[in-house]
């Protein structure tokens, strides 16, 4: 083979190389789904915040029930310290799953902490899911995102 047809060869193939990583892009139909949706709820400061599928994926989150255990003789709500978040005014807040892929930030009243365990005197009753993984990521969608 005579040395320049291998040159010719070797443009032919990274050419047929970048037509091919130049394919033609999906059409896009409609709106893309926003990953999060806020939607205020009346009479509070407060959101319902909606994710897709795919982002509640990509924030890996996890929820836990609420429970209630003896605590100096008094039945109390706990939860687990990872669910517990602060604003930076200094609030406690849980996010609650009220529903597949819904969540509303609620406030707490923390009455003491031991080890992993919070236990409240006011919050979400025993049995509700609140996020103990991607929590600081839902308030930071809720605050970060707010629609006009």
């Amino acid at each position: 083979m005579k040395p320049y047809l291998h040159w010719w060869i070797l443009i032919a193939i990274v050419s047929a190389l970048f037509l091919a990583a130049c394919g033609a892009e999906e059409p896009v139909t409609g709106e893309e789904e926003k990953p999060v949706q806020l939607e205020p709820i009346t009479g509070q400061d407060l959101n319902r915040i909606t994710l897709t599928e795919k982002a509640a994926e990509r924030l890996g989150l996890e929820t836990v029930a609420v429970v209630t255990k003896q605590v100096d003789g008094a039945e109390r709500l706990v939860i687990p310290y990872a669910a517990l978040l602060y604003d930076p005014s200094g609030q406690a807040w849980v996010y609650v799953n009220v529903e597949p892929l819904v969540f509303v930030r609620q406030p707490i009243t923390v009455d003491d902490i031991t080890g992993d365990q919070v236990i409240l005197s006011e919050g979400p009753e025993a049995g509700a899911n609140v996020v103990t993984m991607g929590a600081t990521e839902l308030f930071g969608s809720e605050s970060e995102f707010e629609e006009e």
